[in-house]
């Protein structure tokens, strides 16, 4: 009885430094896993950011040439003056 009862004990302790080991590597790996989504959020921030970036100065510039003609509501970016409509 007292060796079943050793292998056991002997068992439980592997046991528990398997698990042990398995939850650090869980933690580790966890981790890694959060690291590698935030940099990919980060990648996506900037894309939208140059995105945006450049369908304003897109903007801007079409507001530029169309206040520059005289267009009815256009803005002109420089004094953030609208072109009055015609009456």
């Amino acid at each position: 009885m007292a060796l079943a009862a050793a292998c056991t004990e002997a068992e439980q302790e592997d046991t528990e430094a398997h698990a042990g080991a398995a939850a650090d590597n869980t933690a580790e790996a966890a981790a890694r896993a959060g690291e590698v989504i935030e940099s990919g959020a980060m990648k996506a921030a900037r894309a939208v950011e140059t995105g945006a970036g450049n369908v304003a100065d897109q903007l801007e510039e079409n507001q530029a040439e169309a206040a520059a003609e005289g267009k009815p509501g256009a803005v002109n970016p420089t004094t953030d003056q609208r072109v009055p409509a015609d009456n």
